[in-house]
């Protein structure tokens, strides 16, 4: 790329505007001054706009038994050997499916409303060999949207007592 010789005209009337500031040597004479030149400053960046909100991602998954992220070691153990008593229980012995469900749903935010911060549900271990329905079916409606951003964790208080899950709630905002 060629180097462009010689000033263009706003640079000389910038080199003119300082001119003025100084007192020449002795034997020398001020430059004259070019043609009156308006100086247009650069234009400024424009701002990059904001960028987008970051999107709340959902809370993991939960599994009974499994020791989610954001729960300290102590605590998980505490929630997982039974030590931390629950405050309240709710017992889904006779019920269907269905109306199970509902009391779920309807148990954990009144619970979560009132502060309440480990509960118990108990579903029964279930006649068949894979255990009965409720105890099958509570993982999944642990995890409906509108439930998992409730529960900061789950576990059977005892290994030998599967018919038991303690929830620990999260904390009101």
């Amino acid at each position: 790329m060629k180097r462009r010789r010689g000033l263009t005209a706003e640079d000389k009337a910038v080199w003119a505007a300082v001119a003025r500031t100084i007192r020449p040597l002795p034997g020398r004479e001020m430059p004259e001054a070019p043609p009156s030149v308006t100086i247009t400053p650069p234009p400024r960046a424009a701002e990059p706009p904001p960028p987008p909100p970051k999107p709340r991602l959902p809370p993991p998954e939960i599994s009974v038994g499994a020791q989610p992220s954001g729960l300290d070691a102590k605590r998980w153990r505490d929630l997982r050997r039974g030590t931390m008593r629950p405050e309240r229980k709710l017992d889904l012995h006779g019920m269907t499916a269905a109306r199970a469900h509902q009391a779920v749903e309807n148990f954990l935010r009144m619970c979560h409303a009132d502060g309440t911060r480990v509960v118990c549900i108990v579903t029964g271990k279930g006649s068949s060999t894979e255990g009965g329905v409720l105890r099958r079916e509570l993982p999944h409606w642990l995890n409906a949207p509108h439930l998992r951003p409730l529960i900061l964790g789950a576990a059977h208080p005892h290994k030998a007592n599967a018919g038991a899950v303690h929830l620990l709630l999260r904390r009101v905002k």
